[in-house]
C-alpha cells in the first residue's frame, strides 16, 4: 500500500469516527454498476462543504487492494448490495488530490512532473517492475498493463483547482495530461473525479469528452448523493431534537427533479453540533468572493441580483459558461458560476436561478454591503430601520426608507406595482429574519400584495401596493376584501400597510393601521 497507489483506509476511518456521519455508501453501488465499462468515467462537481472529499475517501477505502475494509463497510448501507463483495478491496487504486500537488508546484508543468515522479515511484514498488520516472505516466501504466494486465480505479479529488488558481496558459497542459492518461486506455477500470467546477469547455465543446458530467445543473442520476437529502436531515433533527422547519429554512433549497431536495451538509452538521441555526458561510473570503462576482460590469447583472434578493427567479442560459473562474462574457456566465459555487439554486424546468435559503441570502446581503453599490448597500443597511419603523407604525419614516430603496431599484423599469414590490423587498430585507414573505397571498375575497407571516412573536403584516393612486385606497382595499381573515390567529396583532407611488411627484406615501 502507498499514499497514491492502493492507499489504506485510515482517512475514511477518521471520517466514520465523526460524531455525525450520514451514510452515503450507496454511491458505491452506482460506481459498481459502471466499473470496467465505456461509461466508467465520472466528473462530479459540487460546491465547497458538500462532501466531495468524503466520497473520494470512501471510494478509495472500498476499492483499494491496500486495505481490508470489510469491518468498516459491513455496517453501512452498501453491504446490502448484490455487488458489495464483488468489488470490496479488489481493485488497484490510484488516488490523487490535485490540490496537494498544486501546492508543491510553481506551474502546471511542475504539477504534471511531480505527479509522475510520485506515482511512478510507488508503481515501481507495488509491481516490482523497472520504471523510467522521466517517462510519461500513461506510458508507464501502459507498460505495466502489458506486462501484468493490472488495471486501475482512478480517484481524483480537487481536480479543478488548476482552473481556480493558475494562469489560463496552464489549462491546456493540464487537460492534455488528463486526456492522455485516461482516455481510451485499457488500464482504466473507472475514474471518479470530483471538484467544484464541471469540465473546462472551449467554445461549446468539453475538453475531456469521455466523462459523464454530474453537477448542480445536471445531477441525474446522482441527485441523492449531491448533499444531505430531506429524509436524512429529518432523521438528524429527530435524533438531536432540533426544529426541522428551521433547518429547512436555513439550509435547504437546492431542488432537483423527482422531488429530490438537498441541504448543505457542512452547515447542517455545524447547526447540530452548536445547536444553533446560523450562517456558517461566515468567513470574509466567502463574502469577498461573492462580491467580486456580483460586482462585475455586465449589463443586467445588478438588476438580476436585486430581483433575486426580492425572491424572484431569473432565467439563465447556462450553455455559454466556460467552466472556469476567469472567462465571463455575460451576466448568465456569472450566475451559472454562482450555481456551481452553491450561491444559487437552479430550477431545471424553468431554466432559472434563485437564492436557495436564508444562509445564502445572508451571504448575499453581507457581500452587497462590501460592494460599490452605494444605494443598494445603504438600502440593505437601512432595512432594519424600515422594519423598526413599521413595527412602531411610523408611516413617515417607512416612506422615507422606501424612497431610499427606490433610488436603487430605479435601475429597473419602475412603472407598475410589480416594480414597486421589488423596492419593498429591498427596503425590508431584514424582515426575512422574522417573517415568511408571500407575494399574492390568498386572503379574504382576494389576494394581498405581500403578506408577512411571523416566525415568532412579531406582528403579522399585510401590505397593499398602489401605483399612482393613493395609500388610503390601499388600506381601504385591505379592509373591504377582508384580507386579515386569512391571518385570523394573529387578529389582535396585525399591521395593515398601504403604500402608493405617485409618478408625477415621484414620491412614496404610506399609511399604517
Amino acid at each position: 500500500m502507498g499514499t497514491y497507489i492502493n492507499p489504506n483506509n485510515d482517512l475514511f476511518k477518521q471520517i466514520l469516527k465523526n460524531k455525525i456521519y450520514v451514510d452515503k455508501s450507496l454511491l458505491i453501488e452506482k460506481t459498481n454498476e459502471i466499473i470496467g465499462s465505456n461509461e466508467s468515467k465520472l466528473c462530479v462537481s459540487r460546491p465547497r462543504r458538500f462532501g466531495k472529499s468524503t466520497d473520494a475517501c470512501m471510494l478509495a477505502a472500498y476499492y483499494s487492494k491496500g486495505a481490508d475494509s470489510s469491518s468498516i463497510f459491513n455496517s453501512l448501507n452498501i453491504a446490502q448490495s448484490d455487488s458489495y463483495w464483488e468489488h470490496l478491496n479488489k481493485h488497484n487504486v490510484i488516488y490523487l488530490n490535485m490540490q496537494d500537488f498544486l501546492t508543491g508546484s510553481k506551474s502546471c508543468a511542475d504539477l504534471v512532473k511531480l505527479i509522475t515522479i510520485k506515482v511512478a515511484k510507488e508503481l515501481e514498488q507495488a509491481f516490482d517492475v523497472p520504471i523510467d520516472q522521466k517517462d510519461y505516466l500513461f506510458f508507464i501504466l501502459s507498460d505495466i498493463y502489458a506486462m501484468t494486465k493490472a488495471s486501475f480505479v482512478f480517484i481524483i479529488d480537487e481536480w479543478d483547482c488548476i482552473f481556480r488558481t493558475t494562469k489560463k496558459e496552464d489549462y491546456e497542459t493540464y487537460l492534455d495530461f488528463l486526456r492522455t492518461l485516461l482516455k481510451d486506455k485499457p488500464y482504466v477500470d473507472c475514474v471518479y473525479m470530483t471538484g467544484i467546477l464541471p469540465i473546462k469547455k472551449y467554445g461549446t465543446h468539453s475538453a475531456l469528452n469521455m466523462f459523464d458530467e454530474i453537477s448542480m445543473i445536471m445531477p441525474a442520476p446522482y441527485e441523492q448523493f449531491m448533499g444531505f437529502t430531506e429524509a436524512e436531515v429529518k432523521e438528524l433533527c429527530t435524533q438531536y431534537k432540533m426544529d426541522f422547519g428551521e433547518m429547512q429554512r436555513w439550509y435547504n433549497g437546492y431542488h432537483f427533479k423527482n422531488d429530490i431536495s438537498i441541504y448543505a451538509p457542512r452547515s447542517v452538521i455545524l447547526a447540530l453540533h452548536k445547536r444553533e441555526y446560523s450562517n456558517y458561510w461566515t468567513n470574509s473570503e466567502t463574502y469577498e468572493s461573492l462580491a467580486k462576482y456580483i460586482e462585475m460590469n455586465f449589463d443586467g447583472l445588478k438588476e438580476a441580483v436585486i430581483r433575486l434578493l426580492s425572491g424572484q427567479q431569473e432565467y439563465v442560459d447556462t450553455g455559454t459558461f466556460q467552466n472556469d473562474m476567469t472567462t465571463f462574457h455575460s451576466k448568465d456566465d456569472v450566475l451559472t458560476l454562482l450555481v456551481h459555487l452553491g450561491y444559487l439554486g437552479y430550477d431545471f424546468e424553468n431554466k432559472s436561478v434563485y437564492i436557495p435559503n436564508k444562509e445564502v441570502e445572508d451571504a448575499f446581503i453581507q457581500s452587497i454591503k462590501n460592494c460599490h453599490w452605494d444605494y443598494a448597500s445603504e438600502a440593505v443597511i437601512n432595512s432594519n430601520h424600515t422594519l423598526e419603523a413599521l413595527w412602531n407604525r411610523d408611516a413617515e419614516k417607512v416612506a422615507y426608507y422606501i424612497e431610499q430603496a427606490h433610488l436603487e431599484t430605479s435601475i429597473l423599469q419602475y412603472n407598475d406595482e410589480n416594480a414597486l414590490a421589488y423596492t419593498i423587498y429591498l427596503a425590508l430585507l431584514a424582515a426575512k429574519n422574522y417573517y415568511t414573505m408571500v407575494r399574492e397571498f390568498p386572503s379574504g375575497k382576494g389576494f394581498a400584495d405581500i403578506a408577512f407571516i411571523p416566525f415568532q412573536d412579531k406582528p403579522a403584516m399585510l401590505v397593499e401596493l398602489k401605483w399612482d393612486k393613493d395609500a388610503d385606497s390601499a388600506i381601504k382595499q385591505i379592509k373591504e376584501k377582508q384580507y386579515p381573515a386569512s391571518l385570523a390567529k394573529y387578529k389582535n396583532n396585525i399591521i395593515m400597510v398601504g403604500i402608493n407611488y405617485d409618478k408625477e411627484t415621484k414620491k412614496h406615501t404610506c399609511i399604517i393601521e
